[in-house]
């Protein structure tokens, strides 16, 4: 789990398996239109570390291995805004491809 606290006072608690399969990275959103990729089994990761990013943002990395993501302070907000949903589609894109949550 992530915990983030805004200026404003806004505080968002974002799952580790929620921000490493929306990872803002081109290996999760790909390079273009329609190479979104879902990634399953990160049921059970973990954020092994994070780091700055200059001022704007932060680069998770997971115990996967994966450490490509740059999540910036306002996608970390909309995670935390609209995560929920953005999970869901992600669950929804899993059935529809007969992938699970669960390693295998």
């Amino acid at each position: 789990m992530l915990s983030v606290s805004f200026n404003d006072g806004v505080t968002a608690a974002l799952p580790a398996e929620m921000l490493r399969v929306l990872s803002p990275s081109a290996e999760v959103q790909g390079h273009g239109p329609g190479q979104k990729v879902t990634v399953p089994g990160k049921r059970e990761v973990a954020i092994k570390a994070v780091a700055p990013t200059g001022n704007y943002a932060v680069r998770i990395a997971f115990d996967d291995g994966h450490d490509s993501g740059i999540f910036t302070w306002t996608y970390l907000r909309e995670l935390g805004e609209t995560g929920e949903a953005k999970f869901a589609e992600y669950e929804r894109e899993l059935a529809e491809k007969g992938l699970s949550r669960d390693r295998r």
